[in-house]
C-alpha cells in the first residue's frame, strides 16, 4: 500500500508540474500573513487537488481523515511539505481539530475541506468555525477549476487537472468568526465559497 501510494503521489506530480496557473485573490492571504494572523484556508473537498500543489512547501498544517482515502492524501501532502493531523470537522473528529488549533495558536498556517470527509459536498460543517474561533484565525475561502480534467464518481466529484491543464485558483475575502453566531457564521462561509467558486470557472 504504501509502494503504491509513493507512486500515485509521484505520478501526480509529474502531471501537477505542466498545469498553467492562473491565481486571483493572493493579496488577501498576504494581507492575513503581514497582520499577523493565522490562516484557515477551507476549500471544498472535491476542489483540493490543485491549491494543495499551488501552496506545497510553506509547511501549512492539513487536516485529514484517517480513513483510507484520507491516508493517501496525507501522503502526498507530506511529500509537497505539509504536515497533517488525522481527523474530521465532525464531532468525532475532536482531536484532530484540537491538535489544529494548537498549530494555529502557534502561529502556523492551517487548512480544512468543511464538506469532508464523507459529504454532503459543499455544506460546511461547524468544526471548521470552531477552530478559526478557538485560535483567532482568519478564515480564507479558496475554490479552484481547470480548463480540462477528470472528475471522479465520488460524492465530492473529486477534480484532477488534464496534463498541461489551465488551472485557475482564487483566494476570497478572508473572514473572522469571533463572536459570530454559528448559523450565521457557516451561512458567511459558504456564501464566501459559492463566490470564489464563480470567480474560478475557467
Amino acid at each position: 500500500m504504501i509502494a503504491l501510494d509513493t507512486l500515485t503521489a509521484l505520478l501526480v506530480s509529474l502531471v501537477a508540474r505542466s498545469w498553467r496557473f492562473e491565481v486571483v485573490g493572493e493579496h488577501h492571504v498576504a494581507t492575513v500573513r503581514r497582520s499577523g494572523v493565522p490562516v484557515l484556508f477551507a476549500v471544498w473537498h472535491g476542489q483540493l487537488l490543485a491549491p494543495l500543489w499551488h501552496r506545497r512547501r510553506e509547511a501549512i498544517t492539513l487536516l485529514v481523515s484517517a480513513h483510507r482515502d484520507g491516508m493517501r492524501l496525507a501522503h502526498a501532502a507530506q511529500r509537497w511539505g505539509y504536515h497533517t493531523v488525522f481527523g474530521s470537522t465532525t464531532r468525532r473528529g475532536a482531536g484532530g481539530l484540537r491538535r489544529l488549533v494548537r498549530t494555529l495558536k502557534a502561529g502556523r498556517d492551517g487548512a480544512i475541506t468543511p464538506d469532508g470527509p464523507r459529504g454532503p459536498a459543499r455544506v460546511a460543517k461547524d468544526g471548521i468555525l470552531a477552530a478559526a474561533r478557538h485560535a483567532d484565525a482568519a478564515l480564507v475561502p479558496v475554490a479552484a477549476s481547470a480548463s480540462g480534467g477528470w472528475q471522479t464518481r465520488s460524492w465530492d466529484g473529486f477534480l484532477i487537472p488534464h496534463p498541461f491543464a489551465r488551472v485557475r485558483v482564487v483566494y476570497g475575502r478572508p473572514l473572522t468568526v469571533g463572536d459570530i453566531a454559528p448559523e450565521q457564521a457557516k451561512a458567511s462561509l459558504e456564501a464566501e465559497l459559492a463566490t470564489v467558486e464563480r470567480l474560478a470557472r475557467c
